[in-house]
């Protein structure tokens, strides 16, 4: 009898299961069928073979520095931002203002990345200004949420006595906070960068620029050899920031 909730528990998920299986209509057995097999390697036979030349080398580093633009000025735009907003967030300003500053960081994180890309493309048109708003804006949500829970956590005692010294407000939070707080406002903000490459691989798929867009192009158009020269760059740049960020911590938080 002791195991009887735990069987309702795991009939409960495979009913839940079964049905929405049967609520989608979705169909298992096409995906396994003998022509969706040979279809999928078919297909998967174009990217074995990327294109090297030197014109779609040249446009896909082009895209490359692109993307990696649009990730590091968006994210700097979103520390910035985040910071201003984690100030009243973490009570610095009244109850009022700390209310309306997490309200604010609430509906910059509550939407998506892409979804702030198409609005952006609407507003800004097409090209990296979309992609690189569209980062800003949701990172500097995240960025704003992490930011007001350090400040909320530092201690006061070093701000309390450059106050007790007479030191002004800014002063005391630029000299007696803000040191204690830095590793861990740069380890958030480069985290955050990680992040912000891979996203800015994938705005493009609603036009925001960088590889992103050259990808969606490449398989809009069936050209499997020049995506699979795209995907390999997506994965060379996201190595290489990762070393990057890697490096900058070790050197910059830990150091």
């Amino acid at each position: 009898m002791s195991r009887l909730p735990g069987y309702l528990i795991a009939l409960a998920v495979l009913l839940a299961t079964v049905g929405a299986f049967a609520f989608l209509q979705l169909e298992a057995g096409a995906l396994v069928s003998r022509e969706a097999l040979a279809g999928m390697l078919d297909y998967a036979r174009g990217f074995l073979d990327p294109d090297f030349s030197a014109a779609h080398l040249r446009a896909v580093a082009w895209a490359a520095l692109e993307t990696l633009a649009m990730s590091g000025i968006g994210t700097l735009l979103a520390a910035l931002l985040g910071l201003l907003l984690a100030l009243p967030a973490a009570g610095r300003f009244g109850r009022l203002a700390r209310a309306f500053s997490r309200l604010v960081l609430n509906a910059l994180r509550a939407v998506p990345e892409l979804v702030w890309a198409a609005l952006m493309v609407l507003a800004a048109g097409l090209g990296p200004n979309a992609g690189t708003l569209a980062l800003a804006l949701h990172t500097a949500g995240v960025l704003g949420r992490l930011f007001g829970e350090a400040l909320e956590n530092a201690p006061t005692q070093p701000t309390e006595a450059l106050r007790l010294a007479g030191s002004g407000r800014v002063t005391a939070f630029v000299y007696g906070t803000l040191p204690g707080l830095w590793p861990q406002l740069v380890a958030y903000t480069l985290y955050r960068w990680e992040n912000n490459i891979r996203m800015a691989s994938i705005l493009g798929f609603v036009g925001a620029g960088g590889l992103g867009q050259m990808l969606y192009m490449s398989l809009s158009l069936f050209q499997e050899a020049q995506a699979a020269t795209v995907i390999l760059a997506m994965l060379a740049m996201v190595l290489a920031v990762d070393a990057a960020s890697g490096w900058a911590r070790q050197r910059w938080v830990r150091g």
